[in-house]
């Protein structure tokens, strides 16, 4: 049977809305229909099959999607799909695809496939003075394929809104310290072209400027801990983060994991000692 076959990731307003982006291919034939059988195949928390149906119509809402879904709450922003159409039929087919094992990203269980670039942009960010920053740097600056992102400290107090003067700049500051000293963040030397437009690592003969980058922390997810996304407030063992390319991690930080475990940290890692971690959002 002829198909037609989208991949794509779901955002936030996708997962809050139950809604889905379509194929072009099908719009022209169900458009119109007063009713569409759309199938979701997929696995609960990546272990039980499951196989609910929803009645849906399409709507246009900057391009073609459908509605009246009901998204399973394992699902998180960036969750990817893959929405196939059998050609001629009033019915779509939607599949999430279970990850061999569950992984956590920032305190965030998976257990599908993800598009990291879009786990970056989703983050939800509260009032916090370091849940401003985290969130400018994941929303505002340049993201890369793993996720990581890089934005130009210079610009920090204008895209958090923390306002001018001395004590918007003493919060500022406190609020990057912390994220650098929980591992949120690390300081860089990049680059920006005329335009403005950051690269990391710097590209010579482009205009040098610090930065602040971000890398998601991704380990090992408990499929049965079900508070793993609920923390908002407690204290975090020490663990190994990957560094962004090029940068090493100082002598404190390696004599420090030798300490604690025992082997030599690998290059390219810095360790993040045992630390109270408030909201990150």
């Amino acid at each position: 049977m002829k198909t037609a076959t989208r991949r794509l990731a779901l955002w936030r307003s996708d997962l809050v809305d139950g809604v889905c982006a379509v194929p072009e291919e099908c719009v022209g034939f169900l458009r119109d229909r007063a009713a569409i059988s759309v199938v979701l195949e997929h696995r609960a928390r990546g272990r039980t099959a499951t196989r609910p149906v929803f009645e849906s119509t399409l709507r246009e809402d900057v391009e073609w999607q459908l509605t009246g879904l009901a998204w399973p709450l394992d699902l998180h922003p960036g969750v990817l799909v893959t929405v196939v159409w059998p050609v001629g039929k009033a019915e779509v087919l939607v599949r999430t695809t279970a990850l061999d094992e569950p992984i956590n990203v920032d305190g965030i269980n998976y257990f599908h496939e993800y598009d990291p670039k879009v786990v970056t942009r989703e983050f939800e960010a509260g009032p916090s003075n370091r849940g401003r920053v985290l969130a400018a740097v994941r929303k505002q600056g340049r993201v890369f394929e793993d996720g990581s992102a890089v934005l130009a400290e210079a610009g920090l107090a204008a895209q958090t809104g923390l306002g001018r003067g001395a004590k918007a700049a003493f919060l500022l500051r406190n609020a990057v310290d912390q994220l650098i000293r929980e591992g949120y963040l690390t300081r860089v030397e990049g680059s920006v072209e005329s335009s403005g437009y950051p690269w990391y690592p710097a590209v010579a003969g482009q205009k040098p400027v610090s930065m602040l980058f971000y890398a998601p922390l991704v380990e090992p997810a408990d499929p049965d801990d079900d508070e793993a996304s609920e923390r908002r407030d407690h204290l975090v063992n020490g663990f190994v983060r990957k560094l962004p390319p090029g940068a090493h991690a100082s002598e404190k930080q390696i004599t420090l994991h030798e300490q604690v475990d025992g082997k030599p940290l690998e290059p390219g890692y810095t360790y993040v000692k045992k630390h109270h971690r408030g909201t990150s959002s």
